[in-house]
């Protein structure tokens, strides 16, 4: 029964690692995207994606997004993709520790996710939706299987 348990917690931990990496390759993606943008003329980028979408320039939404684009500059885009850049490197390596089985990373895992949770239980206390509930509950459940596999690790180190 407990090597069924240890390979139900270390298949639900490799699972983890998956979504981490999978995130990490999401972010590290949007960065080489925002870097690709830095030498073009973003207010004329923004202007024809706005045509292209069939909005209307002057009406609310499309012109908070061509003013914000007009007030965004360069050395924005390279921290912003800098930012971008370290986020997913931070996830590739968890993922890379969580796959490995190394403590640091359950400890990583676990306190990275543990910083969502205030956010996510006040936003479904002020807007209440599924898919935050459903966040709420499967970021519960990551820090579960974290804290779940360092108790373990803890009681087979004594």
């Amino acid at each position: 029964m407990a090597a069924t348990t240890t390979d139900a917690s270390r298949g639900a931990i490799r699972a983890i690692a998956l979504v981490e990496a999978c995130k990490g390759l999401v972010v590290l993606l949007a960065a080489t995207g925002v870097l690709a943008l830095v030498h073009h003329d973003l207010n004329a980028l923004a202007a024809r994606l706005v045509a292209h979408s069939h909005l209307n320039p002057a009406s609310k939404y499309p012109h908070i997004f061509l003013d914000a684009v007009a007030h965004l500059q360069q050395p924005r885009l390279l921290w912003l993709a800098l930012g971008a850049a370290a986020y997913s490197a931070l996830r590739l390596l968890e993922a890379y520790g969580l796959y490995r089985q190394r403590a640091w990373a359950e400890w990583l895992a676990a306190l990275s996710g543990g910083i969502y949770l205030p956010f996510e239980v006040a936003e479904l206390a002020h807007r209440p939706t599924a898919l935050g509930a459903l966040v709420l509950v499967v970021n519960l459940a990551v820090v579960g299987v974290m804290a779940w596999a360092l108790v373990r690790r803890r009681a087979g180190a004594s």
